[in-house]
């Protein structure tokens, strides 16, 4: 076990993507809340891991800003061609709060709820929309990256804007007339730019395992990423098929039909993208044990990759079930949320005792020091060396 040679490890350590925790244990939540053989009991349980998601996500954030305002290294975050791309996870966290908010809420019509979702989920879309715009950016202009060495974490920044259209279908169900058309329309722009373009960085990905095969054993478990855009999409096109079909008959009542066609688009283009996402699927789980085969994989943060795109999967899968009744649907959706809620106990436990040991920290910390090698030099800065202080 690695020791941590100071308390400031923690810190120095302390990357975005200890973010990724958050949206696992968020998304944990939600699929409990929305069991298919739902009970009382998984509602109180539902509760707790949302209010434990809560704290760790104030909890990131307070570490996270800590860490930016003493070694003033966010220059050097945005110039890392893996670092940056976990930004992302700071927005899907928020949305998995945002979500677990509106489904514990609801069934009690609490006054004030409905304006806190709306009010967090702007500050996601923004958060999303930056995340979107700016790492892309950087990623063809500034970044150093190779073929060989792309991994799944490039899709990330496009994931942030189809969560947040996932959770702008969620939060427009609390709300009625005009505020809830403009929720569920800008919702559509979201998903439409997030999917477009993580279809196209999800091909860059599936030439590079074409011509260089799988990632080595310590990055295996990214590829599951894909998984999560994929199945991300399809619950998000479905909800808000929903969402159409209640507000756009009386909303936008000059366009005749438009809500049911958006729901029959919805199920069918949902059930498109949830039909690739079963392909990813069985890929990355045949990938995980074929390299598991060939030797132990060992445990990191990169492990949480795996809790929230399978968690989508599933989400997408209930949502087809909701909607067409199979309970072909509902019996998966089960299995699926048993299965990666036993594989998130396992990982909270060995996140705890791994962090506990300083293991998670020290390594994180070592990569921060080599931050200085990711700043092209040709990049103007008036002092980038200020970034390592």
């Amino acid at each position: 076990m690695h020791k941590l040679e100071s308390r400031s490890d923690i810190i120095r350590g302390f990357s975005p993507a200890w973010f990724i925790t958050t949206m696992g244990t968020g998304i944990i939540g939600a699929l409990l809340i929305n069991f298919p053989y739902g009970t009382p009991a998984l509602q109180y349980i539902s509760w707790g891991i949302s209010l434990v998601n809560l704290v760790v996500f104030l909890a990131c954030c307070v570490l996270f800003s800590w860490r930016l305002i003493r070694y003033r290294d966010f220059y050097s975050i945005l110039m890392h061609p893996q670092q940056s791309m976990l930004l992302g996870a700071i927005p899907m966290g928020l949305c998995t709060l945002v979500v677990c908010l509106v489904w514990t809420l609801k069934p009690y019509n609490v006054s004030w709820m409905p304006t806190l979702a709306l009010t967090l989920w702007c500050i996601d879309v923004v958060l999303s929309v930056m995340s979107f715009l700016v790492i892309p950016f950087l990623v063809t202009s500034h970044q150093k990256h190779a073929l060989e060495t792309v991994n799944a974490t490039l899709l990330l920044p496009a994931v942030p804007t189809i969560v947040a259209a996932t959770g702008g279908a969620i939060v427009a169900s609390v709300h009625d007339g005009g505020i809830a058309t403009t929720i569920v329309t800008i919702s559509y722009m979201l998903w439409a730019m997030g999917m477009g373009v993580a279809m196209l960085l999800t091909i860059v990905y599936l030439i590079r395992l074409v011509l260089f095969k799988l990632p080595p054993k310590e990055a295996i478990a990214t590829v599951f990423i894909p998984l999560g855009p994929f199945g991300q999409a399809s619950y998000g096109i479905q909800l808000l098929g929903v969402q159409s079909a209640r507000l756009f008959p009386t909303e936008l009542s000059q366009i005749a039909y438009l809500g049911d066609i958006l729901l029959s688009i919805g199920f069918f283009v949902g059930l498109m993208i949830w039909s690739l996402a079963t392909w990813w699927f069985a890929h990355a789980v045949y990938s995980m044990v074929y390299t598991r085969v060939h030797g132990k994989i060992p445990f990191h943060l990169g492990w949480w990759a795996l809790i929230f795109p399978i968690s989508t999967f599933a989400a997408s899968t209930n949502s087809l079930w909701i909607l067409t009744g199979y309970r072909f649907f509902r019996v998966l959706a089960s299995f699926i949320i048993v299965g990666v809620t036993l594989l998130w106990i396992l990982i909270v436990a060995r996140t705890v005792c791994y962090a506990w040991t300083g293991e998670l920290f020290k390594a994180a910390s070592v990569v921060q020091l080599e931050l200085k090698d990711t700043v092209p030099e040709d990049f103007d800065s008036e002092s980038p060396e200020e970034c390592l202080e």
